[in-house]
């Protein structure tokens, strides 16, 4: 293969990796967007419930500003689908609840949206002073010479030594310039910016061993002890022989110094003091930078959690399920051993005795589910009689007034309305001839239950009758309009006719 077919073959393995294809899609803009008005710069993992009301509500602002490429679907179908280009993780906190975080993909596809975003560093003072400084404490660091070691801490030792009695003699203190700071804060950013996903990566590889792992246990093709021995090379691997272990073991190590993480404080509290500094930082860097040793001490509790989730599976394979399984095998041989001594004694040698590969399984119709319990015999707590003279006073009148329709009373004054001598037209003109007492909506029933009685039919229409609750509130109800007969001796005609 020539030289540019190898060159090709690499860049599309880059091209098919998950950071590319997510800035390579037509809405990367606006998952992009999202992802960082969720997660900020920290990545902390969010509740599943927060994360779908949050995406629902800034894709819905989006949509509002006129943002054509938005994705279409439901918030569960997006958030599968980012899990599915490996852009988001779901897994359970230690409280058990379950959170989403950024994978280390999608974290590089933020930080390098996120320095484009910001001024592009060009070449300066500073970046060169950067790199030889960093190519010269890497070379006294990895120097085989001795004396070449010894004369490069004899220089670097000298010159700092000068540059002290030079401050001491009160020499003039040169003041770095504009650009200078900002090349130094832009490198600055850059540096703390890449920590989360450089965690994210250390994390998912935990990840990725723990499902090893139990496929491994489960699968049972080598025995544990391989298993295990394997574990512990690859994770001494990972923390030696890869970029993201080495960043992870010196943090921890950064860590673990009291001294280091204090000073590391005072030297970011003295730049963020500088008067330069709040021209040209605006307040989420200058909270991104203030927030440095936080952000290190949280990554490092996420892959720490990870490596104590890998070692739990190990310690519950190893204590419960090993443990239990070959126990009961011990003690199943054992018993076979008892029961063919017992048999060898009473037997001869060339005596044989047919045994079923597998024990015949005890078939029973019904196995009972509730036991006897004795509590459940025990009888309930007697009813005490209520004492009378505990009773509130009740009058025969509050007693009729709650009481169903008075039919004695209604009959009487049904039969006076039909011999007056201007007899009422309709059941519903009756009703409200009556005294307020006599006017309950219970009475309603009453009265259409006499008119059933007397084969009173009703017709079409509607009529309002104004009941009167005891209480005193009043309620209208529409009835069926039932008209009354008429007299005897008397037509309809004659009735409607006015007497001179």
């Amino acid at each position: 293969m020539s030289e540019v077919a190898s060159e090709l073959a690499r860049v599309k393995g880059a091209f098919s990796q998950p950071t590319l294809t997510l800035l390579h899609q037509r809405q990367a803009p606006v998952v992009i967007t999202i992802f960082r008005a969720v997660f900020g710069r920290d990545n902390r993992p969010v509740p599943t419930a927060r994360l779908h009301a949050q995406v629902e509500e800034h894709l819905a602002r989006i949509r509002q500003a006129g943002e054509l490429e938005v994705p279409n679907g439901s918030v569960r179908d997006l958030c599968h689908r980012w899990m599915r280009g490996q852009w988001l993780v779901r897994s359970l906190d230690e409280r058990g609840h379950e959170v989403y975080a950024l994978t280390s993909h999608a974290q590089q596809a933020l930080q390098l949206v996120k320095n484009l975003t910001r001024d592009r560093a060009t070449l300066s003072e500073h970046r060169i002073a950067t790199l030889l400084g960093t190519v010269r404490r890497f070379n006294a660091e990895a120097n085989p010479d001795r004396t070449a070691r010894v004369d490069i801490l004899g220089a670097e030792i000298a010159r700092l030594q000068a540059e002290r009695d030079r401050l001491v003699d009160g020499a003039e203190m040169p003041s770095p310039t504009e650009d200078y700071m900002l090349e130094g804060f832009t490198e600055l950013l850059s540096l703390v910016s890449a920590l989360p996903s450089d965690f994210a990566r250390v994390e998912e590889r935990f990840t990725q061993i723990r499902g090893e792992i139990l496929a491994a246990f489960r699968a049972e093709e080598r025995p544990a002890g391989e298993v295990i021995d394997d574990y512990l090379s690859r994770a001494d691997a990972l923390m030696t022989a890869t970029p993201e272990g080495r960043a992870f073991e010196g943090a921890f190590a950064l860590l673990r110094d009291d001294a280091l993480v204090s000073r590391l404080r005072d030297d970011l509290g003295a730049l963020l003091d500088h008067p330069l500094s709040d021209r040209l930082l605006g307040e989420a860097e200058r909270a991104e930078l203030r927030g440095t040793v936080r952000l290190v001490r949280e990554g490092l509790d996420r892959v720490l959690s990870q490596r104590s989730r890998v070692t739990a599976t190990l310690k519950e394979y190893i204590v419960s399920h090993d443990a239990v399984r070959d126990r009961q095998l011990e003690q199943t041989l054992r018993q076979v051993e008892s029961e063919l001594m017992t048999w060898m004694a009473s037997t001869g040698p060339r005596a044989t005795h047919d045994v079923a590969l597998l024990p015949g399984r005890v078939g029973l119709d019904h196995l009972r589910e509730r036991f006897h319990d004795p509590d459940d015999d025990v009888l309930p707590d007697r009813i005490s009689a209520a004492d009378p003279d505990d009773a509130p006073p009740v009058s025969l009148d509050e007693l009729l007034a709650q009481g169903g329709p008075q039919l004695s009373v209604l009959r009487g004054r049904i039969d006076e309305a039909l011999t007056a001598p201007a007899p009422a037209g309709s059941l519903g003109q009756v009703f409200d001839s009556l005294e307020p007492a006599l006017r309950r909506p219970v009475e309603i029933f009453g009265l259409l239950h006499l008119a059933a009685d007397r084969g009173w039919l009703s017709r079409e229409g509607l009529e309002a009758y104004a009941a009167v609750r005891p209480d005193g509130s009043t309620r209208t109800f529409s009835v069926p309009c039932t008209p009354l007969p008429a007299p005897a001796g008397t037509t309809p005609d004659a009735e409607s006719e006015t007497p001179a």
